[in-house]
């Protein structure tokens, strides 16, 4: 199968969470009767995300004849948590998804720590080479990170407003994620497979 573009993924994955957070801020102050039903601009957004997300995903199997197991889950939450937050008129399952999605991507890393099994250099390890100990210790810094970011968004959607938690959930999350990952990058020099002198240490 032909490999797409190296900014095909990109846009994919970005592009949804991106079109979300335009149509709230269009729509935010709107509100649409549809059925005898008043919608206001987080459900607006969130009707627009979901099929969005699905048609893109779709796209990235067709086009890569994959997907990643996260990717799977994080789908069918956005589907169940968005399709209530729509059917029932409630931007509460909706806010409540990212931490569903991060309890349960801790729960995952959680479990292969204890287990003993790397599952995340499984997952990883080619675009992140890294020995046994390498892995067991990112494996345990992104479970207490993929905790810290529930907890995070539970605070969030159930203390401020809904253009709080968009901005939160648009820049705020991955910001973290990117900050995580920079902070590591020590971790993965110091347990890369063939660094130089490793084997005197």
């Amino acid at each position: 199968m032909k490999e797409p573009k190296p900014w095909v993924k990109p846009v994919l994955e970005l592009g949804p969470v991106l079109l979300f957070f335009l149509v709230f801020i269009l729509t935010r102050d709107e509100t649409v009767s549809l059925g005898g039903r008043d919608y206001g601009g987080f459900i607006i957004a969130t009707a627009v995300f979901v099929p969005v997300l699905v048609l893109a995903t779709a796209i990235q199997w067709r086009l890569t004849g994959k997907l990643a197991p996260m990717q799977i889950a994080t789908l069918v939450l956005v589907i169940v948590f968005g399709g209530l937050s729509v059917w029932l008129n409630d931007p509460r399952f909706f806010k409540m998804k990212p931490t569903m999605i991060y309890l349960l991507f801790a729960a995952i890393l959680g479990v292969s720590l204890l287990a003993r099994r790397n599952w995340l250099g499984a997952v990883l390890s080619e675009a992140l080479p890294m020995d046994a100990e390498g892995w067991r210790k990112l494996t345990l810094r992104m479970t207490l990170m993929f905790l810290g970011l529930a907890a995070a968004n539970e605070v969030v959607w159930r203390s401020m407003s809904d253009s709080t938690w968009v901005y939160f959930k648009t820049f705020g999350l991955p910001l973290i994620l990117f900050v995580f990952l920079m902070a590591n990058a020590g971790l993965f020099r110091a347990h890369a497979p063939d660094r130089p002198g490793k084997g005197d240490e």
